[in-house]
């Protein structure tokens, strides 16, 4: 090291280390003990202690010790924060690398599910109440026009149940779905719609309330695949009719669609609601995927509350699933 560089870093030892009278004397001691080795050794010690001072007396930029942090969008600094070794880039860890580059793909089904949706509801608080107390994969469909059905919804969602807006549509005959139904060839069915949508918080998709002669008519049934298709909501064809087009026509516009399988209790009897149960696990074993529906009559809530907590070799998922499990089957065997 040249001479005076290293006088100027025994200065600067000396400033930081004057104090402590100890490490002067041993300084002195170990220059005169030693001699020339020593006053070699003391240079490598000095420039230990002192490592920015060669950078400054060469005018040349730290290489080899440190590197600074620079802040994007401004200029290196002088006081940047430091790191001991230079920053190097390393590859992704072998055990972060997948296993396989092969796609994942979605198992099979364990075994059969079904879905199960109750509507009518919003009207009859004592029966919504008590379909809020069945098991929370068990969707709920509710009637926008209902008074109570906005507070009742919310509470049906808090709870975990999948809400759904049971939007009444023309049926065929004089039979009267409620206020703001869908009618075919109507010009007003978007505006319509959106009142239904907008009273129901929540929701997640709709199911028809009557709606025989609407679902069957393509034309119409394209505003409201439109507008489902903008919010991402799905459209469970409650197949009130023989002839309905939901299915067609929201797959049409990208909508997730399926129709129920089962009606639960078309015949108010606890015999009639047991087979149709069921009919439900032998169309779920048949086909993989099962939905039924069902209303807030008490001996339905009664009887499917008690058929809930057994054990029927089927899985009870939400309808969201079944209906995207069911859309995808669907989609293929269209191909």
């Amino acid at each position: 090291m040249p001479r005076g560089t290293l006088i100027r870093r025994l200065e600067l030892l000396v400033r930081r280390h004057g104090g402590d009278g100890a490490f002067v004397c041993l300084l002195i001691l170990g220059l005169a003990v030693g001699g020339a080795p020593a006053l070699t050794g003391l240079g490598y010690f000095a420039q230990s202690l002192t490592p920015g001072m060669a950078a400054q007396a060469s005018g040349e930029p730290m290489q080899r010790d440190t590197a600074r942090l620079a802040v994007p969008g401004f200029p290196g600094a002088h006081y940047s924060p430091q790191v001991l070794f230079p920053v190097q880039s390393r590859g992704i860890p072998a055990w972060l690398h997948p296993v396989s580059e092969t796609p994942v793909t979605t198992p099979s089904l364990a075994r059969p599910v079904i879905a199960i949706c109750i509507d009518d509801l919003g009207e009859d608080i004592a029966g919504t109440d008590k379909a809020m107390a069945l098991p929370k994969q068990v969707a709920l469909s509710f009637l926008p026009y209902a008074q109570t059905t906005a507070f009742l919804a919310a509470e049906a969602a808090r709870k975990g149940h999948e809400i759904l807006a049971h939007v009444p549509m023309q049926a065929i005959g004089a039979i009267d779905p409620g206020p703001m139904s869908l009618k075919t060839g109507a010009p007003d069915i978007a505006q319509r719609l959106d009142w239904n949508l907008a009273r129901v918080p929540g929701l997640i998709g709709i199911n028809n309330h009557e709606g025989s002669k609407f679902t069957a008519d393509a034309a119409s049934l394209t505003p409201v695949a439109q507008a489902l298709a903008a919010r991402h909501l799905f459209f469970f064809d409650s197949r009130t009719g023989a002839d309905s087009k939901v299915v067609a026509v929201a797959h049409r516009f990208g909508v997730a669609s399926a129709g129920r399988d089962i009606f639960l209790d078309d015949t108010a009897s606890e015999s009639e609601i047991r087979k149709q149960l069921a009919a439900l696990v032998a169309t779920a074993r048949s086909q993989g995927v099962a939905i039924a529906i069902g209303h807030p009559h008490d001996l339905t809530l009664q009887v499917l509350a008690g058929w809930l907590a057994q054990d029927h070799g089927v899985t009870l998922i939400p309808l969201s699933e079944a209906i995207r499990l069911k859309t995808g089957d669907q989609a293929l065997a269209a191909r």
